[in-house]
């Protein structure tokens, strides 16, 4: 099991300790539900330290990164990132990710803690383009500062404008008395705030200067629990979950970043896919009775088959009702249709509703 260069902090302010990718991770510190609403009114800090950061350089960095990811990255310019997947070349995603342009020859990609050597090995394997490659996940650390106050909170800490750094956008300098680190606009909770990449070393000095300049903002430290709870209520996927090397990016309604404007993995097949159809969609649904969805719960129909499974689900805790994600056929994919997700021995109807789940 690896630890984050923060594990002793989490370890110390009594935070609930779980395997998570071969992280030891904490998955909450208070309890999910009052995590949840300290990022959706004020301002919490994750250690998503365990993400994987792998840096491409050179004259030819651009054209592997065009070939593996399904958005389309020369329209990046410098400070701007983009939210990407990888396609596989069996109609599946190897991963979704972050694209960052950190110079004219140099992209950072951030992909997720759990497919690090799979998306590494992947990458490597289509740089025909002798591309340089930078594995550097074992020696970042990112803190992701989120909700409406993270602005405010933050701003004693650099000379960075955080106000002015728009969505997906990201400026390089200093934070917290440390030169160089990467302050982002990437947020995966709906409620603004920024992401730090910085060096190990510097990871506990980052930490305490947020906390002491959030003290009078009510500022604390937020689990994977409740990062999982509010990434649900903006409908965002998730690897492992939602979508997978089984799943294309058409089928799960990421169609919008996948652009048939330039040949990448499987492009062919999947631009047959988006003028064709699908036989499934992932759909967004809302329980209109009690109940809990959960990953695995079985979707059915008014007669009871089977046809399709939950990928996410939960209690939303911002509209106090179930919430879930998960794949059916088509013609039931439009909002408005009923399905009914089976629970324990109970088929409770939920509707398809258009994302995201949680409106400011």
């Amino acid at each position: 099991m690896k630890n984050t260069a923060l594990t002793d902090v989490h370890i110390a302010l009594g935070a609930k300790m779980v395997p998570f990718a071969g992280y030891n991770m904490p998955v909450q510190y208070e309890g999910v539900n009052a995590e949840h609403e300290t990022v959706r009114n004020g301002i919490g800090v994750f250690d998503v330290s365990h993400m994987g950061e792998f840096f491409l350089r050179g004259e030819n960095a651009l054209d592997l990164i065009q070939k593996v990811t399904s958005n389309d990255a020369s329209r990046l310019t410098v400070g701007k990132a983009q939210y990407s997947c990888m396609p596989n070349d069996k109609g599946g995603i190897v991963d979704d990710l972050i694209v960052y342009k950190l110079g004219e020859e140099e992209y950072l990609l951030v992909v997720n803690a759990s497919n690090i050597e799979k998306d590494w090995d992947w990458i490597k394997s289509q740089n025909t383009f002798g591309a340089d490659m930078e594995n550097v996940s074992e020696n970042y650390s990112l803190l992701a500062i989120q909700g409406p106050k993270a602005v405010e909170a933050m701003q004693s800490l650099t000379p960075v404008d955080l106000s002015a750094i728009p969505f997906y956008s990201f400026e390089t300098g200093e934070f917290a008395g440390v030169k160089d680190i990467i302050i982002s606009a990437t947020g995966y909770t709906g409620s603004g705030g920024f992401e730090i990449y910085c060096k190990n070393e510097d990871a506990k000095q980052v930490w305490d200067k947020v906390f002491e300049a959030g003290a009078g903002f009510g500022i604390k430290p937020i689990g994977l629990a409740a990062r999982d709870t509010l990434r649900l209520e903006m409908g965002y996927c998730l690897y492992g979950n939602d979508i997978d090397d089984t799943t294309s990016p058409i089928e799960a309604g990421l169609g919008w970043i996948t652009k048939f404007t330039k040949d990448f993995v499987n492009s062919g097949a999947l631009k047959e896919q988006k003028e064709n159809g699908v036989k499934r969609k992932l759909v967004a649904f809302e329980l209109t009775e009690k109940g809990i969805p959960r990953q695995g719960y079985d979707i059915v129909d008014g007669e009871g088959k089977v046809i399709g499974n939950v990928t996410s689900g939960t209690m939303s805790p911002s509209l106090g009702k179930g919430i879930g994600l998960g794949y059916v056929p088509t013609e039931l994919a439009g909002a408005g249709n009923t399905i009914h997700i089976q629970v324990r021995k109970k088929a409770i109807p939920a509707v398809v509703v258009k994302l995201p789940f949680y409106k400011k």
